[in-house]
């Protein structure tokens, strides 16, 4: 682990902190903060968080904030905008989540800040911030380690984490902790990454595009004015593909011919060959088309090429399992739909898409897995029986995590 600096807590960080309690209640607290989306993640001994009951509401608007039951207390989710990051400390600040996290009594006797761990691009760009604003160190964890010891976390601790989507529905899928590797993590963040899992420490980048998520934001943004992703997501779900792309009926202009010889072309009526198409083959310009359709198209083209690409390094690999995680697949129902069918397409039915339902959360998991248990806490699904160290070899301290069989 890094050195502890000694910068001084302010006085009235430890009145407060010794006024409510919250050194019993929030011991771990990490971040991950990429180009879009910060990710929080933090481990509590009770449902609600400190400061819950005050009167402050302007700090709790985030992105998303869900909470999911461990033995021995809650883990918390939180979400914001990259570019709202005041609002996030504040919101620490707020709830006091930092008062505990990353030193002990002692060394807070001392006056010595407390370390807060934090992955992604933001750890390096905000970490002066978080020494100006709330008083904590930022101690940096690579944001490789972090995205592979959190799938492998939530995979192996967190029942029914894993599902698939079939015909419009999730099915949650059993994962047997024996039978796990390998397998294909494909995050779909404000980039592309996929890595190639074969054990607890043991994984490899293999691949990724910077034509990801942040990509699809922003041309959405541009083509159709929305304000966020989840409008261009909401949007989607009212758009009609016909209109905008272009199929090989199209280009025919004749479906009873195409149908006829579909084997011959190797290509039915209904294939889709040209995403935005139409405003070339019926010179559409932006005012002729309507932002549903815009967003459907958009969504299926990234989907597409990123399950394409998903597919061939499985291929390459000769893995049958892809987990897709990131913040991109939130109630995405547009993007699971299409990298199902396409990984089952580009596979020939020999690999299986499946989801991780605390998708966007991978990152910042890892990272809180880094922290050394001081406080003798042990966190597994309380839905399950037995017992089972889950130990991350790239720590030499005690594990934080257990899980269950």
């Amino acid at each position: 682990m890094a050195e502890i600096s000694e910068h001084h807590v302010p006085e009235e960080n430890n009145t407060k902190s010794e006024r409510t309690g919250i050194q019993e209640d929030v011991p771990y607290l990490a971040l991950d903060i990429g180009g879009s989306l910060i990710k929080l993640v933090y481990f509590s001994r009770h449902e609600q968080s400190p400061g819950e009951d005050e009167d402050n509401t302007d700090m709790m608007k985030a992105l998303e904030h869900r909470s999911h039951p461990v033995h021995g207390g809650w883990l918390h989710f939180v979400k914001f905008e990259t570019r709202e990051i005041n609002q996030c400390l504040d919101f620490i600040k707020f709830k006091q989540l930092h008062c505990q996290v990353g030193t002990d009594p002692e060394n807070k006797q001392k006056g010595i800040a407390a370390n807060v761990k934090v992955t992604g691009a933001g750890a390096h760009k905000f970490a002066d911030l978080f020494m100006e604003k709330i008083d904590v160190m930022v101690e940096k964890e690579d944001e490789m380690d972090c995205l592979a010891i959190g799938a492998n976390f939530l995979l192996k601790v967190i029942q029914n984490e894993a599902f698939t989507f079939v015909e419009g529905k999730k099915e949650s899928v059993a994962i047997d902790k024996n039978d796990l590797f390998p397998y294909l993590y494909v995050n779909i963040g404000s980039g592309v990454v996929i890595l190639k899992i074969e054990g607890d420490g043991n994984y490899e980048a293999v691949d990724g595009t910077r034509i990801g998520g942040i990509t699809c934001w922003g041309l959405g943004r541009l083509l159709t004015k929305c304000k966020s992703f989840n409008e261009i997501i909401e949007l989607s779900k009212r758009g009609n593909i016909k209109r905008i792309d272009l199929f090989v009926e199209d280009t025919f202009g004749d479906r009873e011919y195409v149908e006829k010889h579909a084997q011959k072309l190797n290509a039915p009526p209904n294939m889709n060959i040209g995403s935005f198409g139409k405003t070339i083959s019926e010179n559409k310009t932006l005012e002729d088309c309507n932002v549903e359709d815009l967003s459907l198209s958009l969504l299926q083209m990234f989907s597409l090429n990123i399950a394409q690409i998903a597919s061939l390094n499985a291929r390459i690999y000769g893995i049958k399992r892809i987990f897709f995680g990131g913040s991109f697949i939130k109630d995405n129902t547009c993007a699971l739909e299409i990298l199902s069918s396409s990984v089952h397409y580009h596979s020939k039915g020999t690999a299986k898409a499946m989801f991780l339902r605390h998708e966007g959360f991978v990152g910042a998991l890892g990272a809180l897995t880094r922290y050394e248990n001081k406080h003798g806490i042990v966190i597994m699904d309380e839905s399950q029986d037995v017992e089972t160290s889950l130990k991350s070899t790239f720590s030499s301290h005690d594990p934080l995590w257990n899980f269950r069989d």
